[in-house]
């Protein structure tokens, strides 16, 4: 067996025993990481966190957005808002790299269950 068929059968083993809400903080806490690794790198690493941070975004976004999402209508509008200011921010010529580390780390807190 492949080492790539190995590691894919070891996380599909540990995503069963997680919830999907630590699964969901650990993709914010992968933006983070990649956003606090770029926030003094070079062009290309800065560029590279965005865009992945950007697309994390864009998916909370449209899935606020779907009819079948249980929370709560204002909990979702909220959301949306936040991003929405989220991409404005990465928008800008020289986003700051420490609110969008903030917001994510808020984001990735939240639904750890962590205050």
């Amino acid at each position: 067996m492949s080492m790539s068929r190995q590691a894919v059968q070891a996380y599909e083993a540990a995503s069963r025993h997680r919830s999907q809400r630590d699964q969901e903080a650990d993709v914010f806490r992968r933006a983070t990481a990649a956003l606090k690794a770029a926030r003094d790198g070079g062009t290309i690493a800065r560029i590279r966190a965005l865009a992945d941070n950007r697309r994390l975004w864009m998916t909370v976004h449209d899935l606020m957005h779907d009819p079948s999402n249980s929370l709560p209508l204002p909990m979702r509008a909220q959301i949306v808002s936040v991003g929405l200011t989220v991409q404005r921010e990465m928008d800008q010529e020289s986003p700051d790299f420490d609110f969008l580390i903030g917001i994510n780390e808020n984001f990735a807190a939240g639904l750890s269950g962590q205050p």
